[in-house]
């Protein structure tokens, strides 16, 4: 059941990763590109329907919502342009990491943080 649900969360990502490319492909209508671009912001928004916090129904729009999404707007996308982007979304997929890359951009994100911590304490302070 695990790996069945883990498949299940891969096609979700590489289909989210290729909409996104079809919503920016000239190949891809109009109406398609809009319904793929929402539902690509939808899915990848920290803001949501309905809040996670809330037990249970919260994560329901995210588990529903955006796999309901996925399924319409991949629809709309003509067959070979979803070809392509799947293909080009395993291409990124596939590229490797760096660790220290992430490291760094957490510690420039941590000093950016502390530095308006320190400015904010300063200005309230004096």
């Amino acid at each position: 059941m695990v790996s069945g649900i883990r498949q299940w969360a891969g096609i979700i990502k590489r289909d989210t990763l290729s909409l996104y490319l079809a919503a920016r492909d000239p190949r891809t209508p109009w109406p398609a590109k809009l319904i793929a671009a929402s539902v690509v912001a939808y899915a990848l928004s920290p803001i949501d329907l309905i809040p996670d916090f809330i037990p249970v129904i919260g994560y329901l729009d995210d588990v529903v919502l955006v796999p309901i999404g996925l399924w319409i707007a991949v629809r709309l996308v003509p067959r070979e342009v979803m070809a392509d982007c799947r293909a080009r979304a395993a291409q990124l997929s596939e590229r490797p990491t760096s660790r220290i890359a992430a490291a760094v951009f957490v510690l420039i994100w941590l000093g950016a943080a502390t530095a308006t911590g320190w400015l904010a304490y300063q200005a309230l302070a004096g």
